[in-house]
This record gives structure tokens, C-alpha cells and sequence, in this order.
């Protein structure tokens, strides 16, 4: 086996607890930063907020118990890379996991940078009383490249120090976060929808210049936007037309999968089950408290009316800057309803750790990815370097150099009309298809495991785990793959569009949507160019690569 490899073993260390693991699963779904902004992204949906939340966790369980099973099988650096071409052999393992965690990853990057500018930069400004700057930052083009470095330069360094600083860093950041949260919720509870409205006028003109009557000009904004997405109720059928968005924020609980050759105790199922279902129930729990807190304070039509007025603005519906000129960042609207500049500060401060704590998922799960490619010698054997912290380094650089790359092009909108519309933001959504299509192919591994590796399954953790004598682990492939193939079937083909709606439809990655289906494509073909160009290259030196993928690197 040791000339089969790079090395005899991955080199990797097994320095995270299954806490940590927990934490990571947490942030990975987190209610706040990828929460708040795919709630503000939704608001001309019919399906009920808290319905939706609630049927989507219910499917995703069973995604749980796919990813706990098969790290419980072969708890292996790479997870779904791994499993894929141990299952069914290199080319479509390797295809679909490296277009899944490494191309499309490039397109979160700009993403993140949004979401650092809109969650901590702008609001802190803000608050501070730097108005000019806070406005600055919260623009298009140039504000958004600037962020998403500066986001690149925090996410590579705490990445490069190694598995355990980032575990110190996302644990602090998580009691940091939480404390911030629990402070947003109370101040959510105990206002008056009265206070908020008259702290909203005030503080949209004081510290961001707005003009007198700001909340009526909202209501009137977004309601012009189409802003209908209810609290609660909808038609199964809208709520089901309401899953495809809201999984942009919560079908990640099994993000650090591809880590955990590097999680003590990893072999245990019911840990690594339990670790991921905690993160998913509490940030559903989390995510109906924060709704009904909205609900009673800030207004739930009203809260829908602002996310209107800003992503109609910023999608380019429309050319006029919506009353508030910033993105209605739900925390910052919770502390509206108080005068107390340091309360302001310090919860804008506290809050501003769920990005710090959650940034480092951007880059860290995928150089897993890539470096398992790597090992296996698909990739150049330097890929498969360590760094003195055990960090894949040069597995890093080829996420961050495209990605800086990605997020010219995305904060520029390279390619878009004279009106702002098309151009490159029509890609970006595509990398969630991406990643889903490569979920689906995990899915559909899990399924055939215990007939295609019987006696792997057979040695296995869970080998006993059956539902009326069939696998467990087949049970929940089923599901998983067949709500995964809903999600896809409703993107591709958008009902919406099919019943005489106009426009991008509901999810903007159509069949209609030419940009995101050739960037795809594009991805697919240079991830097959690369394995069988490696296999080619590797077989003339006497190596067959059939044979790597068929044996299970030791950590």
C-alpha cells in the first residue's frame, strides 16, 4: 500500500473533539450570517417561514444519518471524495467531489465577503458614527472586492495556523455569538412594535442618513417589491415551493464531514449522529424563536417589506437606494429599540462573531478535498504537503487564488447589461447546485454500500442498524436522495416558471439560466480532464490507479 499513496499515512492528526465537530456542524447552518441573509432573500414566497423551517429539518435528518454512517464506516480526511471513489471507483467519485467541494466553493468567496461587510463592517461603522464609511462599504463594486480580501486574508490565516487554533477560535466565537444572540432575542421579546418604529426612524437618519419617515417609505418599498412571505401557514405545496431557497442556509449540517479523520472518536455513530442532529435541532429552535421575535417587535409584514426594499434594489429591479441604504441586518433593527450606544456597540460586537467563527467553513472542508485528491496522486504530489501546523497548504492556495479571481468578476458583475441585470451574479447560485448534485452522489453511495462493500459493512459500527431487515444507512440514502432530487428538479425546471411566471423564476438557476448551466458543465469537464489526465500520467509510471481507489488511505 505505501506505493500506492504519497505516503504511508495522511500525516493528518486527530486534534478535534467531538465537540469541536459539533461547533463546526453549528456554524456551518448558522441562523445568523447564511440565517438572516437567505430570511431577507426570501420574501415573495407563499409558504410559511416556520412550516418550512420545520419540514426542511425533518429531511435533513436523514442526511444526518447518511454522513454519521459512512465517517462511522471510513472516518477518512476527504469524506465525500473518499467514499465516492471507494464505493464506485475514481471517475464519477472524483468528478462530482471535486466539482462539488472545490470549484464551485470558489463561488462562495464573494459571498462570505457580502455577508462580512453586512454583518460586521457596515452596521460597527454604523454605530461608531463613521456614516460616510459605513455607506462606503455598504456599495457595489469596489466596497464588496475589498471586503471579500479582506475576508479571504482572516479565513487563510486561521486555516494555515492549524485544526486546533481554529477550534479555539470557533469555540470562543460561538459563547461570544450566542451571548449576542441571546441579548438580540431579549431586546426582540420585551419592545413594542411602537419603540421599534420610532428607533427605526431615528436611527436610519442618524446613523445612515436616511430621510424623515423612513418605515413608512419601507412599507411602501417593499411592498412595491412583492413582499407576501408569511410567519406561518401556506399550502404544503407553497411550502414546498419554499424548501429550495431555504436549504441555501440549512442543508450544510454535515459541512465538516470531509474532516473527520482529524475527530477523536470518529467511529462511534451515535456521536457523530448526535453531534450533527444537535447543531441542526437547536438552529431550528433557535430559527422559530428568532421569527416570533421579529413577529412581536419589528412586524413580520414590516420585517418582509425591508428585505423587499433592499434586494429589489440590489438585484437591480430597481436604480433608487431603498429608504434605509443598507441591508436590514436583523440585529441591528433589534437594537433600534434601544438609545444606549454601548449596548449598540457591544451587540453589534458580539454578533459580529458569528462570522468570525463560521468564515474558516469557506476553505477548510475543501482542502480536505483536495488534498485526499492529492494523496491518491491525482493531483501533484505537493498538493499533499503539510505545513508545520498540519495544514494542506498548498491544497489551500488552489481555493484561495481562484477564488480571488471569482470575486473580482462577482463584485464587478463582469458581463452584466447596461441596466446591472445578468452578468456574472447569475452564476453564483450554481454552487449550490453543484454541491447538491455531489450530496446526491454520496446519497446514492450510502444506498449501495452494504450490497457493493458487504464485508467493509459488515466490520462496521453500524451493521446492525436495520429498519424491517433492509440497512439503516440504504433507509436514509432513499430519503436524502429523493428529497435531494426534488431540490434539483425544482431548480432546474422552476415550476414557477412553468405556470406563467416571468422573469428568473423563483430560484434563478433554471434551465433558463444559460450561465450557471455552462459554468457547470465547464466544471464537470475540467474535473474529468484532471482525473483522467492524472490516471493517464500516473498509469505510464507504473502506477494503477484502479488499484489506489480501491484501498483506504491510513490516517
Amino acid at each position: 500500500m505505501s506505493n500506492l499513496f504519497v505516503r504511508k499515512a495522511t500525516g493528518m492528526v486527530r486534534s478535534w473533539s467531538v465537540f469541536d465537530a459539533f461547533i463546526y456542524a453549528f456554524f456551518s447552518i448558522n441562523i445568523v450570517t447564511l440565517g438572516f441573509y437567505s430570511f431577507s432573500q426570501m420574501y415573495f414566497f407563499g409558504g410559511g417561514m416556520i412550516n418550512s423551517l420545520v419540514v426542511s429539518a425533518i429531511f435533513l435528518i436523514f442526511e444526518i444519518i447518511v454522513y454519521a454512517s459512512l465517517i462511522a464506516v471510513m472516518p477518512r480526511s476527504g469524506g465525500d471524495y473518499v467514499w465516492m471513489t471507494r464505493i464506485f471507483g475514481g471517475g464519477i467519485g472524483f468528478i462530482l467531489a471535486i466539482t462539488g467541494w472545490w470549484f464551485t466553493l470558489w463561488l462562495w468567496t464573494p459571498i462570505y465577503g457580502d455577508m462580512l461587510r453586512q454583518f460586521v463592517i457596515t452596521p460597527l461603522l454604523g454605530v461608531l458614527g463613521q456614516q460616510d464609511l459605513a455607506l462606503w462599504f455598504s456599495g457595489k463594486g469596489t466596497p464588496l472586492f475589498v471586503s471579500t480580501l479582506i475576508a479571504i486574508g482572516f479565513v487563510s490565516v486561521v486555516i494555515a495556523m492549524g485544526m486546533k487554533t481554529y477550534a479555539r477560535v470557533q469555540k470562543y466565537s460561538f459563547y461570544a455569538g450566542m451571548l449576542g444572540l441571546l441579548i438580540v432575542i431579549v431586546l426582540l421579546f420585551t419592545g413594542s412594535h411602537d419603540a421599534f418604529k420610532a428607533g427605526y426612524d431615528a436611527n436610519a437618519t442618524a446613523l445612515f442618513g436616511s430621510q424623515p419617515g423612513a418605515y413608512d417609505a419601507t412599507v411602501q418599498a417593499g411592498t412595491d417589491a412583492g413582499a407576501a412571505t408569511p410567519l406561518t401557514g401556506g399550502t404544503l405545496n407553497l411550502v414546498f415551493l419554499t424548501l429550495p431557497w431555504l436549504v441555501f442556509f440549512n442543508l450544510w449540517p454535515n459541512w465538516g464531514a470531509t474532516l473527520y479523520g482529524e475527530v477523536r472518536g470518529a467511529t462511534d455513530y451515535k456521536r457523530n449522529f448526535s453531534g450533527m442532529a444537535w447543531a441542526l435541532g437547536s438552529v431550528t429552535v433557535l430559527g422559530i424563536i428568532f421569527f416570533l421575535g421579529v413577529a412581536k417587535t419589528i412586524g413580520w409584514d414590516f420585517y418582509m417589506q425591508s428585505n423587499g426594499a433592499w434586494w429589489n434594489y440590489a438585484w437591480a429591479y430597481v436604480t433608487d437606494k431603498p429608504p434605509l441604504p443598507i441591508w436590514p441586518y436583523p440585529a441591528l433593527l433589534a437594537v433600534f429599540l434601544t438609545t444606549n450606544r454601548f449596548v449598540q456597540i457591544l451587540v453589534v460586537v458580539l454578533m459580529s462573531f458569528w462570522w468570525f467563527g463560521w468564515a474558516g467553513t469557506l476553505f477548510l472542508s475543501s482542502t480536505r478535498v483536495i488534498f485526499a485528491a492529492a494523496f491518491d496522486r491525482l493531483l501533484p504530489e505537493k498538493v499533499a504537503e503539510l505545513n508545520k501546523n498540519g495544514t494542506p497548504i498548498n491544497a489551500m492556495l488552489l481555493m484561495v487564488l481562484p477564488a480571488i479571481l471569482v470575486s473580482y468578476l462577482y463584485a464587478y458583475n463582469v458581463g452584466a447589461a447596461a441596466d446591472g441585470t445578468g452578468g456574472f451574479y447569475t452564476i453564483t447560485l450554481a454552487a449550490t447546485q453543484g454541491i447538491a448534485i455531489m450530496y446526491f452522489g454520496t446519497a446514492i453511495a450510502a444506498i449501495v454500500l452494504p450490497y457493493k462493500k458487504k464485508e467493509l459493512f459488515e466490520a462496521s459500527p453500524i451493521a446492525q442498524m436495520k429498519v424491517a431487515g433492509i440497512p439503516l444507512i440504504t433507509v436514509a440514502g432513499l430519503i436524502f436522495g429523493g428529497f435531494l432530487a426534488f431540490l434539483l428538479v425544482e431548480w432546474m425546471f422552476d415550476p414557477w416558471l412553468n405556470t406563467g411566471g416571468e422573469g428568473a423564476g423563483l430560484y434563478g438557476i433554471s434551465f433558463k439560466n444559460t450561465n450557471s448551466i455552462i459554468f457547470l458543465l465547464v466544471c464537470y469537464g475540467l474535473s474529468a480532464s484532471i482525473y483522467y489526465g492524472f490516471k493517464s500520467y500516473r498509469q505510464k509510471g507504473g502506477i494503477d490507479m484502479d488499484k489506489v481507489q480501491t484501498e483506504i488511505p491510513v490516517e
